[in-house]
């Protein structure tokens, strides 16, 4: 019994092992084998810049005026509270009280608060920045949850090294970007083992994306395994005292 115990274990362990190039990173495109020859991958960047949203928190630098910012340039501490967009997609600002800015970027925000200063100051100079620019990441990955994007973007693979990276339940050819873009949700499956990858782990990560690392088909079946693991441990510990009894009476 104890043998059949046995061969059950290993079979399990056999159905459940995967390829080394599961777990290798562009594996189709020979760039881990030490004789690979050097390769020049053309990358096309987008101009992207953000576009401010209602509920988001902004961060105001008033140069010649620092009493009316939420920052200062003297101040050595960050500003992390800022101020608050409402639903409306407006903010209040001291003298001006009221501007509204969602859907402007950073740039025009920035111009449009000057220009409602300028009605009350001769030397009104804005800085503005959204404090809470960030991805998402979830799935089988070591460390899920919020990236924050203080560059405003980062590739896929960037995203992925700050994450801690994927599990060993990782599958590394069915990773799932969301982008949210014109009230529109675009999905994007990203495979970084094919011949592709290298342009694809390039692939830009903006403010409010989210990504999905899917699992393996290891996943579900280990999963299964430590569910059965403690009957094959109460089976063991029920037949051990017979198999002994067993090998006792037949000397």
């Amino acid at each position: 019994m104890k043998h059949i115990l046995l061969y059950i274990l290993v079979a399990l362990t056999m159905v459940g092992c995967s390829s080394k190039e599961n777990y290798i990173l562009f594996n189709k495109t020979k760039i881990s084998n030490p004789d690979a020859n050097k390769t020049i991958t053309r990358l096309h960047n987008v101009r992207y810049e953000y576009r401010i949203q209602p509920h988001d928190r902004i961060s105001i630098t008033m140069y010649n005026h620092p009493e009316l910012g939420t920052s200062s340039v003297q101040s050595q501490k960050q500003d992390t509270r800022g101020v608050l967009v409402d639903s409306r997609g407006f903010i209040r600002l001291p003298l001006v009280k009221k501007v509204h800015i969602a859907g402007l970027t950073q740039t025009s925000a920035q111009e449009k608060i000057e220009r409602a200063y300028k009605k009350y100051l001769e030397d009104a100079e804005v800085y503005l920045e959204v404090l809470n620019k960030r991805a998402y990441i979830l799935g089988e990955i070591n460390k899920p949850g919020e990236i924050t994007l203080f560059n405003e973007k980062l590739t896929l693979l960037q995203v992925l090294a700050k994450a801690g990276g994927m599990t060993d339940y990782a599958n590394r050819k069915a990773i799932v970007v969301l982008k949210n873009r014109n009230n529109k949700v675009i999905t994007q499956t990203v495979d970084l083992t094919g011949v592709n990858s290298l342009k694809v782990a390039n692939l830009m990560i903006y403010p409010n994306d989210i990504i999905y690392v899917a699992p393996n088909n290891m996943k579900p079946f280990n999963a299964k395994v430590n569910q059965y693991s403690p009957i094959f441990g109460l089976a063991s510990s029920i037949l051990n005292p017979l198999v002994n009894i067993k090998y006792l009476s037949n000397n």
